[in-house]
């Protein structure tokens, strides 16, 4: 449609027609910020959800394992001829062990010089016949197996030899996927294997070559570590509480103890463990400090003050604002989405109540009281919690266990599950009725109570801007016959002017 400007009636149509549609816009605005209201609303469900998500995952890998609670101190008479570490034992264990020879690995070398002397060079260039497969079997070598006759037997490892390979790209494949470590020094020309893994392996050696054409005998190399140039793995061998045992690897697990040894002893060494109580008291105050954020942010955002006055901008009255004052308008404007908010409201009465009544089935420690953690005295603080250090420490150093199973009790009800179990069942459900309402990234509108909305509006909002469209186009219609009218009576007016003239 061509518009006329107001020539002939001297008038601002533009400005008019901009006049009238700004009153009309005025529901249109009405519903985006509605929308905005809307978004800024479902973007606080959201980050509440990560806060609770981040108190959960919190709780589950730090109170909620038993493994938090019997981390230990071992203290070791001589630590340079062995360590002793902690993996699964639950209550504190002493010993005594001495050295009296360590684990040691097969090897192999070179039985005399052999005819390489570059290692970068292809294989079809050193003599080798290609292809051919060659295959190594090592203790332990961590290789797929397989049942012959009722016998679970390793699978060697096997490579494909191709004229285009060189030596280099053989020993690194060999070392990066197979049970030994291959070196080649060029000095003396010569080939030596480890296997990676210590021990003693008594019904066959602990490496074997073969294969079908002549790469280890090329190597100058024996088929296994019992032949010329080998020699045979060792398991460490000691004498531990009395007892003598051996093991093919200088680490390994006794009593849910980790044990390395070292160097051989000539006297006993003993060792001894007791409760890492400052790991574990971590542990505990990590959980507080996360419990007593979240209790702020509900609090403060249940109680945000709601400024009605302060609505979203509209794009114009943006145009008309500084920088800074959009920002200090936005904040009124996106403060109390979730004023009063009953579903928070209601995860903090739980909270508290799950965390503040203790465990049915247990004496003792059966409460965060008996512990010394107890509520703020300052109410208003919303139930955050605090803690006495000193009888904390207290109670870790007599039984950390016992404050494990005061956590994760895995009752059947309420009153005699673990207060850490009763407060995740409180986290997930309110975040699941959170999630509901406002959604995760990614998630259609549809399927959330919020997005709905928001879909809605944005239908609303679509038809409202077509009918203004249409509107518009009507104003500027009649305007533009004004405009006709007045020039075709202003051309009349001229026309009998001349006439009379």
């Amino acid at each position: 449609m061509v518009r006329i400007s107001g020539l002939a009636s001297g008038m601002d149509i533009d400005e008019l027609v901009k006049s009238m549609m700004q009153a009309e816009r005025v529901p249109l605005d009405k519903l985006t910020q509605k929308k905005q209201s809307s978004e800024w609303q479902r973007d606080d469900y959201r980050s509440m959800n990560t806060s609770l998500s981040e108190l959960d995952t919190l709780i589950r890998d730090g109170i909620g394992k038993q493994s938090s609670f019997i981390k230990k101190k071992v203290s070791v008479s001589n630590p340079d001829a062995i360590s002793v570490k902690n993996v699964n034992s639950a209550s504190d264990f002493t010993g005594n062990i001495k050295v009296i020879g360590l684990a040691k690995a097969a090897t192999m070398t070179s039985t005399e010089k052999s005819a390489v002397t570059d290692s970068k060079k292809k294989l079809s260039e050193l003599g080798f016949t290609t292809p051919q497969d060659i295959t190594i079997l090592a203790i332990n070598g961590g290789f797929d197996t397989e049942v012959k006759d009722g016998v679970t037997v390793e699978k060697p490892y096997t490579l494909t030899l191709n004229a285009d390979d060189t030596l280099e790209s053989v020993i690194n494949k060999i070392n990066a996927n197979s049970g030994v470590t291959l070196f080649f020094d060029g000095n003396s020309q010569q080939f030596s294997i480890t296997a990676k893994n210590t021990g003693d392996v008594k019904d066959r050696p602990e490496i074997e070559l073969g294969g079908t054409g002549d790469f280890f005998n090329m190597l100058k190399m024996s088929s296994n570590n019992e032949g010329a140039g080998g020699s045979k793995g060792e398991n460490a061998s000691i004498v531990y509480n009395g007892l003598a045992i051996s093991r093919p690897s200088n680490t390994f697990q006794i009593n849910g103890a980790e044990i390395t040894v070292k160097q051989k002893t000539t006297d006993t060494v003993t060792f001894s463990s007791t409760a890492d109580v400052d790991a574990i008291l971590d542990t505990i105050t990590q959980f507080v400090n996360k419990y007593n954020e979240i209790i702020k942010k509900v609090q403060d955002k249940t109680g945000e003050a709601k400024y009605r006055s302060f609505t979203p901008l509209t794009t114009e009255q943006m145009k008309a604002m500084t920088e800074d004052e959009v920002k200090l308008w936005e904040e009124k404007a996106k403060s109390g989405t979730l004023k009063s908010d009953s579903t928070l409201k209601s995860l903090l009465t739980t909270m508290r109540s799950s965390l503040y009544t203790s465990v049915d089935g247990i004496t003792g420690k059966n409460s965060l009281s008996s512990l010394g953690i107890t509520t703020t005295k300052n109410y208003l603080e919303g139930g955050k919690l605090t803690i006495d250090e000193d009888k904390l420490r207290a109670a870790i150093s007599e039984d950390p266990n016992a404050i494990y199973d005061m956590f994760m009790a895995n009752g059947s009800e309420k009153s005699d599950k673990g207060l850490a179990r009763r407060l995740r069942d409180d986290i997930q459900s309110s975040m699941k009725v959170i999630t509901e309402k406002a959604g995760k990234a990614g998630y259609v509108n549809n399927s959330f109570t919020i997005g709905k909305l928001v879909n809605g509006l944005d239908t609303r909002i679509s038809t409202f801007e077509a009918k203004l469209t249409k509107l518009e186009s009507r104003y500027y219609s009649q305007f533009t016959a004004m405009e006709k009218a007045i020039q075709k009576a202003n051309s009349q007016s001229a026309s009998l002017a001349s006439y009379f003239s």
